[in-house]
């Protein structure tokens, strides 16, 4: 079994071997601070372990369509766990500020969702765009423009999407 506090130190050293490899500093008062700055960890921190919060449940796009605020097909398209072998998925459960934001665009009104990563907020607006393509069928025109900060990010959504 795989000890990751282990393997960290493995790659740090790996690291800091390659980072000394090609140094060659002939002061010595500045050899030394360099030294002293490694041996401090200047290039390799502490690490980071973060948990992700467990969001409040909202309701799921099933109710969402029963409530009539989403059109049928969204709970055909809106599920979870689609494969060859489970075609149908399971109803996809909301959190609460997807809930939230959803019900607010499909109100007409403005939103701002800050969360965390892995929090679900580009459903808060991609639901909300397939819902209104879906209630205006044959209308011609643009319907959304979604603009991406990384091209990273817009391949994953992309892929999402599909």
């Amino acid at each position: 079994m795989m000890n990751i506090f282990e393997l960290r130190e493995h790659l740090i050293g790996d690291y800091a071997a390659y980072v000394r490899s090609f140094l060659q500093i002939r002061d010595p008062q500045i050899r030394d601070y360099v030294t002293q700055e490694f041996e401090r960890g200047l290039l390799w921190p502490d690490p980071l372990i973060q948990l992700n919060p467990r969001f409040q449940p909202g309701a799921t796009i099933d109710e969402l369509v029963a409530e009539g605020l989403l059109h049928p097909d969204c709970a055909r398209i809106f599920r979870r766990g689609k494969s060859s072998q489970e075609p149908a998925g399971y109803p996809l459960q909301l959190y609460r500020h997807q809930d939230e934001a959803i019900r607010l665009a499909i109100q007409g009104h403005s939103y701002v969702l800050t969360t965390g990563t892995g929090s679900g907020k580009s459903l808060a607006y991609i639901i909300p765009i397939v819902n209104y393509v879906l209630q205006h069928p044959g209308q011609p025109g643009i319907k959304a423009i979604v603009v991406y900060p990384m091209n990273a990010l817009a391949n994953s959504q992309k892929g999402e999407l599909e």
